[in-house]
């Protein structure tokens, strides 16, 4: 599945199926990424889109070596379960 990254809107995103699902962000401080919010429009619910997604930020997030924050209970939920994979971007 294609993801997209609009650095100008801060958002990961993704359209299948005439469906959306998208992944926002805020730079809170200087080398820190916040994820915000996930939306999954419920045609693409169950799918593994969101964690598609999630994975997609926390590379994204790895590669610029930013720290990162989960203000999204999607996020935060889906880093506590990945947590050994991504223990060293948490903030």
């Amino acid at each position: 599945m294609s993801i997209q990254h609009s650095p100008d809107d801060q958002q990961f995103t993704t359209t299948r199926d005439g469906f959306e699902a998208e992944l926002a962000y805020s730079y809170p401080a200087d080398g820190v990424i916040d994820f915000t919010h996930t939306f999954v429009d419920e045609g693409l619910r169950g799918k593994g889109v969101a964690d598609e997604l999630a994975r997609t930020a926390m590379a994204f997030a790895q590669e610029k070596k930013l720290k990162v924050k989960t203000s999204c209970t999607f996020m935060a939920g889906f880093v506590a379960r990945n947590r050994d994979e991504y223990a060293d971007v948490l903030a």
